[in-house]
């Protein structure tokens, strides 16, 4: 018998140098926040850059002590696969806060709870566009949103977003011109701006909107944490049939937990349950079951309290050392909650150089360029109080209004007029 010479497969092949992608690979951008954050690893570095929650209003005990329990009573049971909507408890706890809160009439039926509000985001571009399909968000958006509904490759149509919510005429011309699907928004807070709508402008987007097809998609991750005092209604109340919410436990309970929901009409909900069971089944059950005795057996409402006290008194912090040490010629966003401030430097001022200047300074912020699907934004940028302490929101916002005199301008802001 001859000998074979063995055959030798190419090397870049082995290697992976020629991996094919799909097309909508190229079209969704990184999450430019993720990059930061292993950036910000560096403990000697005070981040504004991030959107987490403060860890020291995280109630470790009481989350101990409900997982404890439910481990003991239940644990075979709860570490079982389980129904794709959620559980049945959770649901209608939900469901009855909105009651509470809102005004509105939920029915456990229309709540499927997801593995963060994230995954909203991705069942519903998964269910509602396809390659080509116009849809709307706000200038600037959010860009978990911008990042989850790149992967459908739809026609983004950005919508200018004033100091009370979008600009209902712009919103009315793109309507009218285009058959686009949705329009995502951040009505409470918003990411990155920290606006919240005004209720004129809620009414004014709804009356636009009722004339069309469009699916307004609330994100209201950030709901809760209002520490103006006035709740404002959902865009449910003035569209009930046109709208989807998201919500979320991460910014009131512990974002490791990765619950969320989303609230969607039963025909609607029909296609996110197909959708969601092709993706995971369901969502984390034990995560499920330990949120829900901690809700049953805690008072939520004390702890919510706690935590917009505590972030209002960050962002006043934050506010005061931008008025008394940043330039005149920047203007900034008085959020109602939530937990970023929006900055707007002058003409020319890049955030980036900021960005880079004020890391070398052990200060991290997040230029807002990202938050642009159809560029611009490179003189804004976005800062998060609610990770810090008083101490290091004063000790980085010295330090980073340092690094904007010396790109953008060298007179204090204190007495300034020029703010939104």
């Amino acid at each position: 018998m001859s000998k074979q010479t063995p055959i030798r497969a190419d090397r870049n092949q082995i290697t992976g140098r020629h991996y094919t992608f799909a097309s909508r690979m190229a079209k969704t951008p990184k999450s430019f926040i993720r990059e930061i954050l292993k950036v910000t690893a560096n403990p000697e570095i005070i981040s504004f850059a991030g959107g987490l929650p403060n860890p020291a209003l995280i109630d470790v005990d009481g989350i101990r002590k409900a997982a404890a329990t439910v481990l003991e009573q239940e644990g075979r049971n709860v570490l079982q696969y389980s129904t794709t909507e959620g559980y049945l408890p959770l649901r209608q706890f939900i469901a009855d806060r909105y009651k509470k809160r809102l005004g509105l009439s939920v029915s456990p039926e229309e709540i499927l709870i997801t593995n963060g509000s994230q995954q909203c985001l991705d069942l519903i571009g998964k269910i509602l566009i396809d390659a080509g399909d116009h849809i709307s968000i706000e200038r600037p958006g959010y860009l978990g949103a911008i990042q989850a509904f790149s992967l459908y490759e739809p026609v983004f149509h950005p919508i200018k977003l004033h100091e009370d919510g979008p600009d209902p005429v712009m919103l009315a011309q793109v309507l009218d011109t285009h058959p686009v699907r949705l329009f995502y928004g951040v009505p409470n807070s918003q990411n990155p701006s920290g606006i919240t709508y005004t209720g004129k402008r809620r009414r004014e987007l709804a009356s636009v909107m009722r004339k069309t097809t469009t699916l307004f998609i609330e994100d209201d991750a950030y709901g809760e944490l209002n520490f103006a005092g006035e709740t404002m209604p959902s865009m449910r109340e003035f569209l009930p049939d046109q709208t989807i919410i998201t919500g979320s436990f991460s910014k009131i309970l512990a974002p490791g937990m990765r619950l969320g929901w989303v609230v969607a009409s039963r025909e609607i909900m029909e296609s996110i349950i197909i959708a969601k069971q092709a993706s995971d089944l369901h969502s984390n059950y034990l995560s499920q079951r330990i949120a829900y005795e901690y809700l049953d057996q805690q008072d939520i409402d004390a702890h919510i309290r706690k935590i917009r006290t505590a972030y209002k008194n960050q962002c006043d912090c934050m506010i005061r050392m931008i008025a008394e040490t940043f330039p005149e010629s920047v203007s900034y966003t008085r959020p109602q909650g939530g937990m970023f401030v929006w900055i707007t430097l002058p003409d020319g001022c890049s955030s980036m150089d900021v960005f880079e200047n004020a890391l070398k300074e052990n200060v991290a912020v997040l230029p807002g360029s990202p938050f642009y699907i159809d560029g611009g934004g490179m003189n804004t940028m976005r800062l998060n109080f609610s990770n810090s302490t008083d101490e290091k929101i004063v000790t980085g916002m010295g330090r980073l209004a340092k690094v904007i005199r010396g790109l953008c301008g060298t007179s204090n802001s204190a007495n300034s007029s020029k703010r939104s």
